[in-house]
């Protein structure tokens, strides 16, 4: 008799048991989602930068067929507008920029700057280190902070 009231107490975990297991999970999750979250800026960084390049690619293939200019007219390059989300939702593509609002460098005619900023409440909005992406007409890659500073090693390097 005495061995089945023993059997009955050993079943089941302890409170300090317990506790152990969720202060082991929680350190897990501590470490797992901003590493999770990290993935996440980066595959979209990457989205964006695809982006730039992609539609780069268009103007530079508008220039060919028509080499007075390039074009500021979304249809032209196959898009329906700009500064409207595109891929995923993340990013929106200001194009052309202005000589005047140009990086440093930009050429002056013909030349465009393409530029993806994320788009505001979609979540990419919080990257603080890599804001804007940016190519320009001479092939030149920009990146900024969420500052304005430039970023472009660290963010184009990636």
């Amino acid at each position: 008799m005495h061995s089945r009231h023993t059997a009955a107490y050993s079943r089941g975990f302890t409170l300090i048991e317990l506790m152990v297991t969720v202060v082991i999970a929680t350190i897990l999750l501590s470490i797992a989602i901003p590493s999770y979250q990290a993935q996440v800026r980066q595959s979209r960084r990457i989205e964006a930068k695809s982006a730039v390049l992609e539609l780069a690619a268009r103007e530079e293939r508008y220039l060919s067929t028509n080499p007075a200019a390039y074009t500021n007219n979304p249809a032209n390059l196959g898009y329906q507008a700009f500064n409207v989300p595109v891929g995923s939702g993340y990013y929106s593509l200001n194009v052309p920029c202005t000589p005047a609002c140009a990086p440093a460098g930009a050429l002056a005619n013909p030349s465009y700057t393409i530029t993806a900023v994320p788009v505001a409440g979609a979540g990419q909005d919080k990257d603080s280190r890599c804001a804007s992406y940016s190519v320009d007409s001479t092939g030149k890659q920009y990146a900024a902070d969420s500052t304005g500073a430039d970023n472009t090693v660290y963010c184009w390097g990636q």
